[in-house]
């Protein structure tokens, strides 16, 4: 066992054990009494439910968890990388297409592996607390659908990474660093219009009052409104939402279906406002900026690692490859990974106030989001009172609770 083999063990290690420790500290956190602000929001039962319903996916998130775990230490311990490797160099296929081979077997695996856990999650706890829409066959099709893609997208910029570092010489860490950030470029025009699609219909908001009142917000904080849609979110989930997608004459704001049925207009302006928010603050060119930085200094460091043989002896390979070490590193950068993410986090968490206030600012109707919030808790059954160390791990969004004082403080 090798120092790379300590770093990449401990790091797994730890980050499983701060999962269990921040899940058990938010059960505990757990409040019999609803909290004030909701009274007349939450009945007794739903409330009870929502509670219920975290403790159901924390279970259910430890024992998908260790599994994980398990069938993880386990495959690497027996020596499961290089015999997949000595199985794949058979064919004599040569390096990219060896490797596409390699590491889209691994993935099949743990695709196939995570379909009972999904299953569960989605036809049995969703279904036992009244979210799920889905049906069998939305099921499937989402799967083959995404096959299709990883297939049409994801081998081949997995193909040209490889080359990259295979034959590029010193500068191969550059060159996939820009040919990534042209690839999420590309990405964030054609989604909206092209892949999206592929998965949930978005039909543009018909005209009406809501449509009319989106106008005059939009117009009144000079936001250039290139398409509202409507998307069937109630095919899969019971539960609301809306988001901002896209950049250049391809951005889009899209409102759930669910989100329409179940608030006013004045409320639904406020969501649109807050997506509108997040375009005016910046903050998907700051995350962009951010996401860029990270990737080159990541294949900087892998160009790197790519040539320690220690990297590839953690896993018991008898061969080095550029396909097997974009694997390996992407274990032993786990706690860089986790570090960033917990950054990544914070700042969405300060992205999220920032666009809060923007809404509230900009309707001049500070209680229509607070409205809006305390309406998608109940419904997506939202913990109420978690604990600040899982927060602080795992929340993207800020507590409901935060978030309305926050919007009360304005």
């Amino acid at each position: 066992m090798n120092f790379i083999t300590i770093i990449i063990l401990a790091a797994i290690l730890i980050d499983f054990i701060l999962g269990i420790v921040s899940n058990r500290l938010n059960l505990k956190s757990l409040s019999k009494k609803l909290p004030e602000e909701f009274e007349g929001v939450y009945d007794e039962e739903t409330y009870a439910k929502s509670q219920e319903y975290t403790r159901v996916y924390t279970k259910f998130g430890f024992i998908a968890g260790s599994f994980d775990l398990l069938l993880l230490l386990g495959f690497w311990f027996a020596g499961g990388f290089n015999w997949l490797d000595q199985w794949a160099r058979a064919f004599d296929l040569g390096e990219i297409w060896t490797g596409l081979l390699f590491i889209g077997v691994l993935l099949l695996a743990k695709t196939i592996i995570s379909l009972p856990f999904s299953l569960y999650s989605t036809f049995v706890i969703e279904e036992q607390f009244g979210f799920n829409k889905t049906t069998v066959r939305t099921f499937v099709t989402d799967r083959v659908k995404g096959l299709f893609l990883s297939l049409l997208i994801g081998a081949p910029v997995l193909a040209l990474l490889i080359a990259f570092f295979e034959y590029g010489g010193p500068w191969a860490w550059v060159y996939a660093w820009l040919a990534v950030t042209l690839f999420s470029f590309v990405m964030q025009y054609v989604a909206p219009t092209w892949i999206m699609p592929i998965f949930n219909k978005f039909e543009p908001l018909e005209d009406g009052e809501l449509r009319k009142a989106i106008e005059e917000y939009a117009q009144k904080v000079e936001f250039p409104l290139q398409g509202i849609y409507v998307m069937d979110g109630s095919k899969r989930s019971a539960k609301s939402n809306a988001f901002f997608t896209g950049f250049g004459k391809n951005k889009r704001i899209a409102l759930f279906d669910t989100l329409i049925e179940k608030h006013t207009t004045e409320e639904l302006v406020a969501v649109l406002a807050h997506e509108i928010g997040h375009y005016k603050e910046k903050h998907i060119v700051k995350n962009m900026g951010i996401s860029i930085l990270h990737t080159g200094v990541m294949f900087a460091l892998l160009s790197i690692f790519l040539q320690v043989p220690a990297l590839f002896d953690a896993f018991f390979m008898e061969q080095m490859s550029v396909y097997a070490g974009l694997l390996f590193f992407g274990l032993l950068y786990s706690p860089v990974e986790t570090l960033l993410g917990i950054g990544m986090q914070m700042l969405s968490r300060k992205h999220e106030y920032e666009a809060d206030r923007f809404a509230a600012v900009t309707t001049g109707k500070p209680e229509d989001m607070v409205s809006v919030l305390k309406k998608l808790s109940k419904d997506n059954l939202s913990n109420l009172t978690p604990h600040p160390f899982y927060v602080f791990l795992n929340y993207s969004h800020p507590p409901v609770l935060r978030r309305i004082e926050a919007i009360r403080s304005i």
